[in-house]
């Protein structure tokens, strides 16, 4: 199932996309997607749906239609820093022996095609595609094993981050990681069950139609079970939370000279099989 959430931002309605690309209309069947509609048994119940029999949305979705974020009310949204070799490279850093863990905070998510903001004084923000997890079954001290049956599904997050407050302001990534919009989530939320491997995917990242990005997660340092088993030593895992794990190389910092978003371009970017975003850039 690719489950989303479409409408005005704050007024989002949950829905699903049907075998022809259409959104059809979820909200007399659960509230929202997040939280408990995300756990085994509630995905199982909403896989029975007859699609067609639900109520059939106007417009295209992602171009008369708009979608917000494909995971309402996210508790954590876990991100991981330098989780692929060669970013690590260009990024003048060593691979990190254990993963590196940061926040974004929830209020930078939005939607996927939404207006991405440069932060007042900001001279460099970037961009990153990356494969982002989303918890159903939670859970604490998660065996590796284990750790793909807490996996609800699959989307894609652009990390976008200001690198000057990230690595030159002092202190941990997070302030130059959670600036509002920095989080744009979706299109929709791919169930699990429709992606057997999400260590092989590819996913690219275009400015101005420019393709700064072209990698695969098949090159991740830590994968997606180690990943969940090793955060689950740290906190709790809940259904809604969203682990972002990483971004391949040709991020605007590593560029030399480096690249950094301008107010009026427009990033576009993908992992395979999870659907494409598409932001305008502007200045707050």
């Amino acid at each position: 199932m690719k489950l989303l959430r479409f409408g005005p931002a704050g007024h989002e309605k949950p829905g699903v996309l049907d075998a022809d690309g259409r959104v059809r209309d979820l909200s007399g069947v659960v509230t929202d997607i997040g939280g408990a509609v995300l756990l085994p048994a509630s995905l199982t119940r909403l896989r029975t749906l007859d699609l067609t029999s639900l109520p059939l949305v106007p417009g295209v979705p992602q171009q008369d239609l708009r979608l917000g974020p494909c995971v309402a009310h996210v508790g954590k949204c876990i991100c991981i820093g330098l989780n692929y070799a060669d970013h690590a490279a260009e990024s003048g850093m060593p691979v990190p022996p254990e993963p590196v863990v940061f926040n974004k905070w929830t209020s930078a998510i939005i939607g996927p095609d939404d207006e991405v903001e440069i932060p007042r004084g900001s001279l460099k923000t970037d961009w990153e595609v990356e494969l982002a997890v989303v918890i159903g079954l939670g859970g604490r001290y998660i065996d590796e094993t284990d750790a793909m049956l807490h996996v609800a599904g699959y989307c894609v997050m652009n990390d976008v981050s200001e690198r000057e407050y990230q690595l030159n302001r002092s202190g941990t990534w997070d302030k130059g990681k959670g600036c509002d919009t920095f989080g744009p989530l979706g299109p929709w939320l791919v169930t699990a069950d429709e992606v057997p491997d999400p260590q092989a995917r590819k996913l690219w990242l275009e400015v101005d139609g420019h393709r700064y990005q072209n990698g695969s997660t098949a090159t991740m340092v830590y994968k997606v079970p180690f990943l969940i088993s090793y955060l689950s030593q740290f906190m709790s895992l809940q259904p809604g939370d969203v682990i972002s794990t990483g971004t391949p190389p040709g991020v605007g910092m590593g560029h030399k000279p480096p690249v950094y978003l301008r107010a009026g371009q427009t990033m576009r970017l993908s992992v395979e099989g999870l659907g494409v975003q598409t932001q305008r850039v502007v200045q707050a």
